[in-house]
């Protein structure tokens, strides 16, 4: 048991260290080929923030554990809409933009009720093959909005995350560009293989410990994989990058939904218990909490931050129990 959970953290660490060097090499490769930084930052960063999720979902599919690919998305998002949220506004109360207000917010709840909508009345149970393809037009769909909305800016500039802002500054550092294809490279392969060592470690530990794969997914994995959303969020939160701290939940928490759980789907359509709806039922409960915040406060306060971070204390706490 040391050893899986030594092994896990290390996968952990694979999958975070993996993904900044993928997006770092990736940027520098984008703009040696003159692609937009507007297109690297709107799809390649925000991406790559999830890259973890996406890793550990996905191999999770690949070797048939459904449970754990969906209880990592399901609970990445609650964790990101509830402690990460509530952590970054204790910080200081987060101010809640208009386009998030008027967009993203929205776009993530309706996304959620999509999502039960498939798994409850549609096709009970269960998540088709169809659904998962209509789940990855819509981020197409989604990403390209994002890209137009973004030019018919003002500014023609979007801040979507902390690592944007990260990309930016380490672009300032000329690299060849073999190193920036090394650096790319090593960095999907941390990926992948951190993804490839969580998953397996994650359910030799659940076996030793008698949880279940789900559980296993909805707590340690989840929480693993949103490290990156957590310390952007933070960090961004302490130098008062408010729409930074905001943004990247709700960014994180669509790209989830859309295109991960739209991937592990598609590989390997997964049949849902009853204590999967009710996970799912919460995440939708943590987006209308965002949703009523946005629309009836200009900020996200101290309180509500201390709140959230109750509900998700709360949340932790039934899981166990139920397990």
């Amino acid at each position: 048991m040391v050893l899986n959970i030594f092994l896990l953290l290390f996968g952990m660490t694979l999958l975070i260290v993996g993904a900044d060097w993928f997006v770092s090499g990736s940027g520098k490769i984008a703009k040696a080929l003159k692609i937009p930084p507007l297109i690297i930052g709107l799809t390649l960063v925000s991406m790559g923030t999830s890259a973890p999720e996406a890793s550990v979902s996905i191999n999770g599919a690949l070797n048939g554990m459904n449970d754990m690919s969906l209880g990592n998305v399901v609970g990445s998002n609650i964790f990101n809409s509830l402690l990460i949220l509530g952590v970054s506004s204790l910080i200081i109360p987060l101010s809640i933009g208009k386009d998030l207000k008027k967009f993203d917010i929205p776009v993530m709840v309706g996304l959620y009720v999509a999502l039960l909508l498939f798994t409850v009345i549609i096709t009970p149970f269960y998540i088709s093959l169809w659904e998962a393809i209509i789940m990855l037009i819509l981020f197409v769909s989604y990403t390209i909005f994002l890209i137009i909305r973004a030019k018919r800016s003002d500014k023609n500039t979007v801040t979507v995350s902390e690592e944007q802002k990260s990309l930016s500054e380490k672009d300032k550092k000329d690299i060849p560009l073999w190193l920036a294809v090394i650096l790319a490279a090593a960095g999907l392969t941390g990926v992948i293989f951190g993804g490839d060592i969580v998953v397996n470690n994650a359910a030799e530990l659940a076996k030793t410990l008698g949880m279940s794969e789900a559980l296993v997914g909805l707590t340690i994995v989840a929480v693993g994989t949103s490290l990156p959303e957590l310390v952007t969020s933070v960090v961004a939160s302490i130098k008062k990058e408010n729409d930074i701290a905001l943004g990247n939940v709700i960014g994180s928490n669509i790209f989830n939904i859309i295109f991960i759980l739209g991937v592990s789907s598609a590989i390997s359509p997964p049949t849902l218990s009853t204590d999967s709806i009710t996970d799912m039922a919460v995440m939708l409960g943590s987006g209308v909490i965002i949703l009523i915040i946005s629309l009836f406060c200009k900020k996200m306060s101290r309180w509500q931050g201390a709140i959230l971070i109750l509900l998700y204390i709360g949340y932790l706490t039934y899981v166990i129990i139920r397990n």
